[in-house]
């Protein structure tokens, strides 16, 4: 876990690399009949037809695992919220079996004018799998508490 982090931690380019979490078959179908219901990622045989030669977890999944690995570092204890992400790709499918992990860095950084006691930072996400092949890129924008003076 890293200590209380503030805006001003984040220096531009800063690094940060998340531990990895395994993909079962189990749990890409739950996810996927709850929240993306599409047969590539329900039904194994359906898949084995499907472009993806087999069963494959959703891209929402991969994201949301994505962003739990780097907030489990301790990163956004004083996250404020966010207005969104940006520019989310997908360029390779996650496998059952997979293990992800992320390396985030800091592409942004501004302090806010009119709400000095916070600042915008842009994070942007690699996702990997255990061949260090990017399986998700993306840009998440929060607003993080500055340090009180």
């Amino acid at each position: 876990m890293i200590e209380d982090l503030y805006f001003e931690d984040f220096t531009l380019g800063r690094v940060f690399v998340t531990a990895g979490v395994t993909l079962t078959e189990a749990a890409i179908v739950d996810f996927a009949f709850q929240y993306d219901p599409q047969p590539f990622h329900l039904d194994r045989e359906a898949a084995q037809h499907s472009i993806f030669g087999g069963l494959v977890a959703s891209g929402f999944q991969t994201q949301c695992l994505s962003f739990r690995m780097f907030a489990q570092l301790g990163t956004l204890r004083n996250n404020l919220g966010g207005p969104g992400i940006d520019a989310i790709r997908w360029p390779r499918p996650v496998h059952a079996g997979d293990t992800i992990h992320c390396r985030v860095t800091v592409g942004e950084q501004r302090a806010s004018r009119s709400k000095p006691d916070r600042g915008t930072i842009r994070w942007d996400f690699e996702t990997l799998n255990q061949r260090d092949e990017v399986v998700m890129t993306a840009s998440f924008i929060s607003f993080m508490r500055r340090r009180e003076t």
